[in-house]
């Protein structure tokens, strides 16, 4: 398994040469000390786009992903001191953590979404992770060794970045780095952790959760570590290390604040239940909820009765799990994911028209769900009726016009319609979002000879070739340049 560290090393690494130097902090001016807010941004797309494509723990779940979205677009919403967009993704591991990476982007652990408790912990989790950007902690450690050789300041945010995500791996990225005058460095300080702190705070308490969630996670992380046989802490302690002034401090703003009841939401509960149906092996998934169900051991039922669903339609168990979606379906909840799971049992059992009308439906009760509507234009290519399905991913390519899933699902239209052209034009302008230039150049090469274009869409596939080639030329030159 490729290693996340690895990817952002080689990520890092691989930077031009001018690129790579206007990091650099200018020595001759003060105000210059740090990295420029647009060159976090540009690390962070870099790395979080090889964590995209290349680390096979990224979880690439339309469901969870707009979990994530909504969650954090909340607390962006209630910061005060927010500058640039942010984006929320998930990795597929048991470990309870998540880390920030330059620019605004926040990876979660799934093993942090399963172990806790209430919406409000995860939301002090991100509160607190959205503070380390906002309040550029990366660039400030960057901009302190300001006296460092290039190739070790470029190796120590890989190895900050690493502490984030892989604490295991830390000491790896710190000996890469030459040791000692990075190990220092893998986490952020103690300032910068109580700011983190007390901004998230302020962050998920005007966006109305509960105050005491960060002070119940500290406590929960600590007891966990407590417990644990062979010594070893939980991800979050090794990169955000807890003092017992810091679990006090979260502790008293939760007193002075005062009580304020959030009710979480359905969504949270059904993707706790979901991520524990997906892990470990599918029949003892199916009898962990079982038991869970019969013996009433749930803070939400329906939640408990999706996972055993869940479990069952992953241990192919279909029957079982139509039956048990019955009672699910009584209890009534209204939810995207429920209807998707409705649909997905409906396909599986092979009626592909009873699914259809299922997410039709889950779509005009939940018009701005994006993952009913991938699931909807999925089943219709499904069943064949690609016109159809075109019609719905130009509709939502209006409204999401750098969506890489919607246009994945176009070019597969393109494909099924035998229009070669449009085909690997669609998948250029793919490979463009994903960061490929030199994958995007091939396919309009491709799209020019498909021989099924006429002059005006030839004429465009040529326009954007050359384009395309400038940017992939500049490219390589400042590549061949930072050698």
């Amino acid at each position: 398994m490729r290693s996340l560290l690895t990817l952002m090393l080689l990520c890092l690494t691989c930077l031009p040469r001018a690129w790579a130097q206007s990091m650099l902090p200018d020595l001759g001016d003060a105000s210059s000390n740090v990295l420029s807010p647009q060159m976090e941004r540009r690390i962070g797309e870099s790395i979080a786009r090889d964590i995209r494509q290349r680390d096979p723990d990224y979880v690439d779940d339309p469901e969870l992903s707009e979990y994530l979205t909504s969650l954090g677009g909340k607390l962006t919403s209630a910061s005060r001191d927010i500058r640039s967009d942010f984006e929320f993704f998930a990795i597929r591991d048991p470990s309870i953590n998540a880390f920030a990476l330059p620019g605004g982007f926040i990876g979660v652990n799934t093993g942090l979404i399963t172990a806790a408790d209430t919406e409000s912990e995860i939301a002090s989790v991100l509160a607190h992770e959205i503070s380390h950007v906002t309040q550029r902690h990366i660039a400030r450690q960057f901009g302190q060794q300001q006296q460092a050789q290039l190739p070790t300041m470029v190796a120590m945010v890989a190895a900050i970045i690493a502490a984030r995500s892989r604490p295991d791996l830390a000491s790896g990225a710190a000996m890469a780095a030459q040791g000692s005058a990075i190990a220092s460095q893998l986490g952020y300080s103690r300032d910068f952790e109580r700011e983190a702190d007390r901004i998230g705070f302020q962050t998920m308490t005007s966006a109305g959760f509960d105050p005491r969630g960060m002070s119940a996670f500290f406590e929960k992380l600590q007891r966990t570590h407590r417990i644990m046989d062979d010594g070893s802490a939980p991800g979050y302690l090794r990169t955000h290390p807890l003092t017992l002034e810091r679990i006090s401090e979260a502790q008293n703003r939760a007193q002075t604040a005062g009580y304020r009841q959030h009710v979480d939401s359905l969504e949270f509960h059904l993707l706790r239940a979901k991520l524990r149906a997906q892990s470990g092996d599918s029949r003892d998934a199916v009898n962990y909820f079982r038991a869970v169900v019969r013996d009433g051991r749930y803070a939400n039922e329906a939640a408990a009765r999706y996972g055993l669903v869940s479990a069952l339609f992953r241990n192919k168990e279909l029957p079982q799990a139509q039956a048990e979606f019955n009672l699910l379906r009584a209890l009534a909840p209204r939810s995207p994911m429920i209807e998707t799971l409705s649909a997905r049992l409906l396909a599986a059992s092979g009626d592909s028209v009873g699914a259809l009308a299922q997410l039709r439906q889950g779509l005009q009760r939940f018009p701005y769900s994006r993952a009913l509507s991938y699931a909807l234009t999925q089943t219709l290519m499904d069943a064949g009726r690609v016109t159809e399905g075109m019609a719905m991913i130009t509709e939502q390519i209006r409204l999401y016009p750098r969506d890489p899933q919607l246009l994945a699902l176009r070019a597969r239209g393109f494909a099924m319609q035998g229009k070669r052209l449009l085909q690997h034009q669609t998948l250029a302008e793919y490979q463009v979002l994903q960061g490929n230039l030199a994958l995007a150049v091939e396919q309009l090469q491709l799209a020019q000879t498909a021989g099924d274009g006429d002059f005006y869409e030839l004429s465009v596939v040529d326009a954007r070739l050359k384009q395309l080639r400038a940017l992939l030329a500049a490219e390589m030159k400042q590549r061949r340049d930072s050698r």
